[in-house]
């Protein structure tokens, strides 16, 4: 099985699809293309028809979506474990996925993923609702869903994964949040599947000048 990938410092998609592999220990070779590069484009052009990452080559099965990656991988090698197993818990979790995989746009563009970096960013009245939002949800996880374990719905799910880019940008910008969330992040940044994701971004070079967002603080 490999994996599609595109620079760890920036793609936060790419991110989502690396970290379900990586945390549920599911085998995998790691294939990384400088985002919009010509080999870019001609590598991903055999696997996808929407040339983005990441994309799931799994035997003659390709895969080209996060959310649709996760759910394969759960689906296929995982027997439905990266979702909750209590029925509502799933339901909330999924709706949960959903808002972030389709939702938060003037936090995304505002607060572009860039591991590296130490920033000062202003934020629109838009991207400031997006930050309150989602440390809404996740307080209310940890207090209703997490049963005292440490992630959103107690143990490592697709949710956690979804937000996982989330916590480097809260990081790379000094977001101010809940106690509650604070410390959710603080434990999703220490994860060591995080953490080798982030040492291998703080090796690349590369630099992608629109997701060079703030001053350096």
């Amino acid at each position: 099985m490999k994996l599609i990938i595109g620079n760890k410092n920036y793609s936060s998609w790419s991110l989502r699809g690396w970290l379900m592999l990586k945390v549920f220990e599911i085998p995998f070779e790691e294939t990384l293309l400088p985002l919009f590069s010509e080999q870019f484009y001609a590598v991903l052009k055999d696997y996808t028809p929407v040339g983005k990452v990441p994309v799931l080559v799994d035997q003659d099965v390709s895969v080209w979506d996060s959310l649709a990656i996760c759910e394969y991988l759960n689906e296929t090698y995982l027997h439905g474990k990266a979702w909750p197993s209590d029925a509502q818990h799933r339901a909330v979790a999924r709706a949960m996925v959903c808002e972030m995989h389709s939702g938060f746009s003037a936090l995304r563009n505002e607060m572009p993923m860039n591991c590296r970096a130490h920033r000062s960013i202003s934020l629109s009245e838009s991207a400031q609702q997006d930050v309150a939002r989602i440390d809404q949800l996740w307080a209310r996880c940890l207090t209703r869903y997490a049963g005292g374990k440490p992630w959103l719905f107690g143990e490592f799910s697709i949710a956690d994964v979804f937000f996982a880019p989330i916590v480097f940008r809260f990081k790379t910008y000094g977001i101010s949040l809940s106690t509650e969330s604070t410390a959710y992040q603080k434990r999703l940044l220490a994860h060591p599947a995080m953490q080798l994701w982030l040492a291998e971004a703080l090796k690349e070079t590369a630099v992608v000048p629109e997701d060079e967002a703030g001053e350096e603080r």
